[in-house]
């Protein structure tokens, strides 16, 4: 059996070795982990899948973000991702879980964010609901397929870069 609990509730070396096991030791390079240098995880959309007896087997954090419109406004935005699941557990349906439940926890909020990731187009179109439609004009601090930067939610239609959102309290309250 399978839980989902807050990710706080796992030992942060935990989810480190996870997201090594998942990911390798040099994903810290990816452009991810530019977009959302600085910040800190969004703990009420951030979580882990636990077997009885606690081991871990995924996780899944979001991150306040902002599209930096170069019309001159800020968009809040909520990045998902890593979403890591052990490599002996891929494929049994635990990042799905975690997506839906985390997606489920995001869409009750009273002013849900949109939110955007970088991922597969095939696998977060079909089971999510995210698509490239309103990201074509985004750019981000490095490199990045744009057939792979995806949003779904109030998305804005605005051309500009997708930058950490600094300074702020962990919230599902847009600023």
């Amino acid at each position: 059996m399978t839980s989902i609990v807050p990710l706080a509730q796992i030992a942060p070396e935990r989810i480190e070795a996870l997201l090594d096991r998942a990911f390798g030791p040099d994903r810290h390079g990816r452009t991810a982990y530019r977009v959302r240098s600085g910040t800190l995880a969004l703990p009420e959309l951030s979580f882990a899948a636990i077997e009885v007896g606690g081991g871990l087997l995924g996780s899944i954090q979001c991150w306040p973000v902002a599209l930096a419109c170069d019309g001159g406004t800020a968009v809040p935005m909520v990045m998902v991702g890593p979403v890591a699941v052990e490599p002996a557990a891929q494929q049994a349906g635990i990042g799905r879980m975690l997506m839906r439940h985390m997606l489920d926890t995001a869409d009750a909020a009273s002013e849900p964010l949109p939110q955007m990731l970088i991922g597969d187009p095939e696998y977060y179109g079909r089971f999510f609901g995210f698509d490239a439609a309103r990201t074509g004009a985004w750019r981000l601090p490095g490199p990045f397929e744009p057939r792979r930067l995806l949003a779904r939610g109030r998305v804005p239609a605005c051309a500009g870069e997708v930058r950490p959102r600094l300074g702020v309290a962990p919230s599902l309250v847009a600023p």
